[in-house]
């Protein structure tokens, strides 16, 4: 099989975990591979994964070789993987743009980007990168809330003729603009706001479908959450959080079987805990009522490590995204978003959306537009209607 290349904007914690996973993964087979979904996605394995380009603004880490530079500060992830070699990939200056926030100059460098002194690259620059590296996709890792810097690194990609993978909650793959744009030209796009393997939103997420199955009416929940990486420290600024919130709070509330007031639910990150490092602590509170209008309620405590979390989401969705490149298929790829993401352009339940990613691995493509074959009445009738939209926000 040919190898899968990747670009990847922003050489931050997720990135450190999934191009370790990358290499922890090569001595591997498929009968002792523990942690991953798919050992196999259309005959692509973890291994056939590799980086082509990689872009950052830390002084740290441009310069570097990839293989190095994610494991330079302020990265804080596990280090999982100590047989990495040099990946013949140097890190490259990106754009700054609104891709740093101007209160984490106040925090020891330790914790906090340390600004490269080198002059930004041209949007032509890193589009010339991204060719000249064989590139087929790129991946976004910016920090929350870089709107701007995001929009332009997906412009990049289109101009390169490349995927995109939008894993910040930023909306490029829910705005139709820009669905259309990558339609256009025929380049597949998954996004927007990458959903933890077992993180907060998909504990929330299975937490509210039972609650809806088994008759539990939810009156009001919360999730709040700590962490002590770059990721939440930037977001203590919260004028970059709109999105995120947004994000988190549609995907537990497109579960519900009746969306709560805002002021019975709140999700988001919490507050910035500087020994936690890339551990994140996520408390849930569930409240309702059961038979008879008995009220119960339901706390949950969940402790995982942050990026290692997504990397294991990544992996599969740089390979479907490969598939849609051999497959010639372009713009949202409506299965895996909604399988991967917190907020893709259509919302389903997890388990009729990991049901339609199996189907697009398989190569027949329903992408959200017929129903499923073999589903009961009921799981039909959900289906359509969040296809048709009854249940989008």
């Amino acid at each position: 099989m040919d190898k899968i290349r990747i670009a990847i904007a922003g050489v931050g914690n997720c990135a450190s975990s999934l191009l370790q996973g990358i290499g922890y993964y090569g001595g591997k087979n498929g009968t002792d591979a523990v942690g991953l979904m798919h050992w196999d996605i259309g005959g692509y394995g973890p291994s056939d994964i590799e980086v082509a380009a990689a872009f950052d603004i830390d002084r740290r880490k441009v310069g570097r070789d990839v293989h190095e530079a994610i494991f330079s500060a302020p990265n804080c992830t596990a280090r999982f993987c100590d047989s990495l070699t040099p990946a013949g990939v140097i890190v490259r200056m990106g754009r700054v743009l609104d891709g740093f926030s101007d209160h984490m100059r106040e925090y020891d460098e330790r914790h906090t980007f340390v600004l490269s002194s080198q002059q930004e690259a041209t949007k032509e620059e890193i589009v010339s990168t991204l060719i000249e590296s064989g590139a087929e996709m790129l991946l976004n890792y910016l920090p929350v809330g870089s709107e701007e810097a995001s929009r332009f690194y997906a412009e990049c990609a289109l101009e390169a003729g490349i995927g995109f993978i939008n894993n910040i909650p930023v909306f490029i793959a829910s705005d139709p603009l820009w669905a259309g744009k990558f339609k256009e030209k025929n380049l597949p796009l998954i996004g927007d706001d990458i959903k933890a393997q077992l993180g907060a939103t998909i504990t929330h997420r299975t937490l509210a479908d039972l609650f809806r199955k088994r008759g539990v009416r939810i009156e009001r929940t919360y999730q709040l959450n700590t962490g002590g990486n770059t990721d939440f420290l930037n977001m203590l600024n919260r004028k970059r959080l709109a999105s995120k919130k947004e994000s988190k709070t549609e995907a537990v509330q497109s579960i519900l079987e009746t969306r709560l007031d805002a002021e019975n639910i709140h999700i988001g990150p919490s507050d910035y805990v500087p020994w936690q490092k890339d551990n994140k602590v996520c408390f849930i509170r569930m409240e309702g009522k059961l038979f008879g209008n008995v009220p119960m309620n339901l706390e949950l405590r969940l402790s995982v490590e942050d990026s290692p979390n997504s990397a294991g989401i990544a992996i599969d969705a740089v390979r479907c995204c490969k598939l849609a490149l051999k497959r010639g298929k372009g713009g949202v790829l409506y299965s895996p978003s909604a399988y991967f993401m917190k907020h893709p352009p259509k919302q389903f339940t997890d388990d009729i959306a990991y049901r339609m990613t199996e189907e697009f691995i398989a190569g027949q493509d329903i992408e959200g537009e017929n129903l499923l074959p073999g589903e009961d009445k009921a799981a039909l009738k959900t289906a359509n209607d969040l296809i048709t939209g009854t249940r989008i926000k």
